[in-house]
């Protein structure tokens, strides 16, 4: 294994921290530019084509957050083995998850694929836009598989503690997008023109050179990851460990796309200027959590390295300066979106004063609290890193089920807030969140996990011996 992989373990933590966010931050960056682009093209189609997209995006974005959970597994487990210089193990767990991975991609592709026109009449989708929508979703749920295929990578990789390898992938595919886009969109010479479906079969194209690209760089050896049939023939033992992981993760990431789509329905009973409102506000905040998400993430394999290495002082430590970064830098950013307001929602909505001014208010509601989102999402990394997803699962449902829509409701329909009770439960939220995740990790149950014991279990060092008897290693 490289040597670069041990380094996490040792050395300056605010160097680790920074060296590791900010490529992903970058490539989360760029991954965003796929839905931009596709905007972009598609509306040169129209305002129905621009539809058809839209509402394919919560169906979309929800089988991603099924999956998700299962990449992040395999982060976690990369990492906490990669900390304990345990190579045999990190090509066992990266051919597991990555078996695991491709049935579940397969799974909820065929599903998607077969069930969309079922979704979309579930849905209420107008005639005038079923038939783009239909096709565009079934194209997207194909390339699921790619997709899924491109995220395993990324999550392996970042569990080693590489990150610039797959930002130059994504710069990469990116570009290629913007070209690939208009091409299959309107066509030109041999290639038809495909229409909405144009921008589905443009993004599997790009996340399949992406997918392939990664697998070949993963698989070189470079990085300590050896590919050998063996290793994908199902250990039980080992997928149960995984999926105990992943699924709570899964359940996460769904929870949060649930309780988005759960807000739209709430904030549509006030509106279409509220509805716009609250889009371009949403909007700006998935910005904002750009960053947010990118020092999650490097806590995440800092903190699941050190585990892995035994050494949880460092992994502590970790945490609480990875914490008062993202409440401090996310402090900064929130305090200049309260004094630019006006001019940051102007640059979406130029010609609309109404949508400006309330959107103005919305950020500035929200802005000054955004510390307490980062310092949040920090200690979530923390607590992946260390295995504790069940413990990230927890604090997503009762920040979305137990806070911020009851709050939603009642200060937006049951007091005379009115429509700023919709903004006022998003700063409530996070500081309520903030608080519980913060005397969480000051507990200290989260430190009691130790992944890498599996490999004293009795049943998972049989199933080692095996393979590395079967590969001639012995």
């Amino acid at each position: 294994m490289p040597s670069s992989s041990y380094s996490l373990t040792e050395g300056p933590i605010l160097k680790s921290l920074v060296s590791l966010s900010l490529p992903i931050v970058f490539a989360n960056i760029l991954q965003s530019a796929y839905q931009l682009t596709d905007t972009f093209w598609v509306g040169r189609l129209g305002g129905n084509a621009v539809a058809s997209v839209s509402v394919c995006f919560p169906l979309i974005f929800l089988m991603i957050a099924i999956g998700g959970g299962f990449t992040i597994a395999g982060s976690t487990l990369v990492a906490q083995f990669t900390g304990a210089k345990d190579e045999n193990m990190v090509n066992h767990v990266t051919a597991q998850t990555l078996l695991i991975v491709i049935c579940a991609a397969s799974f909820l592709a065929t599903l998607g694929y077969f069930a969309s026109s079922h979704l979309l009449n579930l849905m209420g989708v107008e005639q005038v836009i079923y038939d783009d929508a239909k096709n565009y979703l079934q194209v997207s749920f194909i390339g699921i598989v790619f997709m899924f295929g491109y995220f395993m990578y990324q999550s392996v990789m970042r569990g080693l503690g590489e990150v610039k390898v797959p930002l130059y992938i994504v710069s990469g595919t990116v570009l290629l997008n913007l070209v690939l886009d208009p091409l299959f969109i309107f066509g030109w010479g041999p290639v038809p023109a495909m229409g909405v479906s144009g921008a589905a079969y443009a993004t599997i194209g790009t996340q399949s050179v992406a997918m392939i690209i990664g697998f070949t760089v993963l698989f070189s050896g470079r990085y300590g990851i050896k590919f050998h049939p063996t290793r994908f023939k199902p250990d039980f033992v080992m997928i149960r460990k995984i999926l105990a992981l992943g699924l709570p993760a899964s359940i996460e990431q769904s929870t949060r796309a649930l309780g988005m789509a759960v807000m739209i329905f709430l904030v549509t009973s006030f509106g279409t200027l509220v509805v716009a409102i609250f889009g371009i506000g949403t909007r700006i905040l998935s910005f904002v959590l750009i960053p947010a998400l990118g020092l999650s993430m490097a806590t995440s394999t800092l903190v699941g390295q050190n585990m892995g290495a035994g050494n949880l002082p460092r992994a502590a430590a970790i945490a609480r300066l990875s914490s008062l970064l993202g409440f401090v830098a996310l402090t900064v950013v929130g305090l200049l979106c309260f004094l630019f307001a006006r001019p940051i929602i102007g640059f979406f909505v130029p010609d609309d004063e109404k949508v400006i001014a309330g959107g103005a208010e919305f950020l500035r509601i929200m802005a000054l609290f955004f510390g307490f989102m980062g310092a949040q999402q920090a200690l979530i990394g923390a607590f992946r890193g260390s295995g504790n997803t069940l413990m990230s699962m927890v604090l997503a449902i009762v920040s979305m089920w137990m806070f911020q829509f009851p709050l939603a409701y009642i200060l937006s329909k049951h007091t005379a807030l009115g429509i700023q009770g919709l903004w006022w439960t998003y700063p409530v939220t996070n500081v309520l969140t903030a608080i519980i995740t913060v005397g969480w990790f000051m507990q200290g149950s989260w430190k009691k996990k130790r992944l890498t014991a599996m490999t004293r279990q009795p049943e998972e060092t049989a199933v080692t011996e095996e393979i590395i008897n079967q590969e001639g290693i012995r």
